[in-house]
């Protein structure tokens, strides 16, 4: 069976008309929303209006056959520990609250952006990316996807990037990966992580862990997702 979450299969509905911007973020937003869901707890933050925003200005370059990509409108999630600009970058921690929202994207976060990508939101992580397991007490922990009426933890530290992916809230998540923090959540939740070598992406705007062990990178439902999404 065709999986219709995949990247490629989502540009193809963009590029055919099957589908639009507007309709993928508004699905998404709806699943975040969905107080029987773990939206609540995947994301930290939701940015809504400026999504929508987003997904109208991408169909109407898409219309006007100026999409910066294939990819264009395909809504994604970012990891708590990258600066958005305009916001605050929390680290999953109640500590940086008050520091100073960023006047820049992180390169990464930029990255995709360019490329037409669409954040709808900042995802729950594991306090300052300091655990495997995924726990948060001060923004709650999202349900693993495996056995959810029972409860198991989501795997970390990039705990809420995995979910946001198995619910379908996204469709491709921006996540960091010292030890194993975009990997371990992804096998707990049945899809892909990867961590790129330290090189293959810049780590400027992002809450670092261990500046020789570090890595940005995707969490994705299939490993053709995570190297489109490498590409930019």
């Amino acid at each position: 069976m065709k999986n219709t979450s995949t990247l490629a299969a989502l540009a193809d509905d963009l590029a055919h008309g099957r589908s639009s911007a507007r309709k993928l973020v508004e699905e998404c937003l709806a699943k975040i929303a969905d107080p029987a869901g773990e939206g609540q707890r995947a994301f930290i933050h939701v940015d809504k209006q400026a999504a929508l925003e987003t997904a109208d200005a991408m169909d109407r370059l898409r219309k006007a056959n100026v999409a910066p990509s294939a990819f264009a409108g395909i809504p994604v999630s970012v990891k708590d520990l990258f600066d958005i600009k305009g916001q605050v970058t929390r680290a999953g921690s109640r500590a940086l609250e008050d520091s100073p929202p960023a006047e820049t994207d992180a390169p990464v976060v930029a990255r995709l952006r360019r490329a037409g990508f669409i954040v709808v939101g900042r995802t729950n992580m594991t306090e300052f990316a300091y655990s495997g397991i995924g726990i948060n007490p001060h923004y709650g922990t999202p349900k693993g996807s495996w056995n959810r009426s029972v409860g198991h933890v989501p795997g970390g530290s990039s705990s809420g990037a995995a979910v946001s992916i198995a619910d379908r809230m996204a469709y491709g998540a921006l996540g960091t990966d010292t030890g194993g923090s975009c990997r371990i959540p992804a096998a707990y939740n049945g899809i892909v992580g990867f961590k790129p070598t330290q090189r293959r992406v810049p780590l400027d705007g992002g809450v670092p862990l261990s500046t020789t062990l570090d890595s940005f990178g995707p969490l994705a439902n299939t490993a053709s997702c995570c190297a489109i999404s490498m590409r930019f």
